[in-house]
């Protein structure tokens, strides 16, 4: 029988930032060169957002090929690679395709061990639309206290009546492209660009 999970969401976790750290200095040591940037991304990267107990990070390398040297180096920091579909799609937000060809939506993707705490991995390629998307929300969420406020309460929310963690992705998904509609506007009247912030630094 299979075994579905639903999703928990928890308070905001000071330790959050600490492990992301330890989990970036690994990603760093094996990745060398092969990666641009290494940064904390979703909701655990926003201080004072509730969120699920995971740490997602987002790797940005220059090409998703050959993909070899990425998986290994993804394991040599302790990672298993996600071989079922590699790479893997991200979500696509309505229209974007008319913009971008649909391999720019590609990213490779691992995860911790299941005896170990849980990472997300996500290893795309720098200058792309997925890579960006995923920066910019989480830059929208840490200056906009009222945004992330009212996301915490959506989320758990949503975790509530969720009957599993793909009924609650498939729901998130979707409300978090309409964010982004606010999220580019923000980024158009800022001037907010990608590593602004001084990420690219590990």
């Amino acid at each position: 029988m299979r075994v579905v999970s639903k999703p928990v969401i928890v308070e905001y976790q000071t330790r959050w930032p600490e492990e992301f750290g330890d989990i970036r200095d690994r990603l760093a040591s094996s990745f060398g060169d092969l990666a641009t940037h290494i940064e904390h991304i979703g909701s655990t990267s926003v201080p004072g957002l509730a969120a699920k107990d995971v740490i997602d990070v987002q790797v940005s390398v220059t090409s998703l090929t050959p993909s070899e040297p990425l998986e290994a180096a993804l394991q040599t920091a302790g990672f298993v690679p996600y071989r079922d579909e590699s790479p893997a799609w991200d979500h696509v937000p309505p229209g974007w395709y008319a913009a971008d060809p649909p391999q720019r939506w590609l990213k490779l993707f691992a995860s911790a061990p299941p005896d170990q705490r849980r990472v997300h991995i996500h290893v795309r390629v720098a200058g792309s639309p997925n890579e960006r998307y995923a920066l910019l929300f989480r830059d929208f969420m840490r200056t906009h206290a009222d945004a992330s406020g009212a996301w915490a309460i959506f989320k758990r929310e949503l975790a509530r009546i969720a009957e599993s963690v793909d009924d609650y992705v498939e729901v998130k998904d979707p409300a978090t492209d309409v964010v982004m509609v606010v999220g580019e506007r923000w980024a158009a009247d800022t001037g907010w660009t990608p590593h602004g912030d001084g990420s690219a630094a590990y």
